[in-house]
């Protein structure tokens, strides 16, 4: 199977996750798995959530952005992947001045 994302269309949605702005959303689910391409704007997030009966797999494409990860502060940028495992909580803050594009992973039970 492939997926093209150029093809999905793209859903903004605001607070994500009770997040900060808005996070545009491409994605691909099924019974297995949510698949997605995402861009969050300068100054958005992702709201801190726990990851319960799932995981996440995020690989940034493109800028940095902080993530709290389990009470941590930590630093991310293109090339680096950020995994949450089931149980714990994360969350993903674009504090630059650029958007942050990233694909994400999340096994569904």
């Amino acid at each position: 199977m492939i997926l093209d994302f150029n093809q999905i269309p793209e859903n903004v949605t605001p607070h994500f996750k009770g997040g900060e702005k808005e996070m545009a959303i491409r994605a691909y689910a099924d019974e297995k798995n949510r698949i997605m391409l995402n861009r969050l704007i300068p100054g958005a997030s992702v709201g801190l959530h726990t990851h319960e009966g799932s995981s996440e797999i995020i690989y940034i494409l493109e800028g940095s952005a902080a993530v709290l990860y389990d009470g941590e502060k930590l630093r991310i940028e293109a090339g680096q992947v950020h995994y949450c495992p089931d149980g714990h909580a994360h969350s993903l803050i674009n504090d630059t001045e650029r958007d942050l594009v990233f694909f994400a992973v999340v096994p569904q039970q």
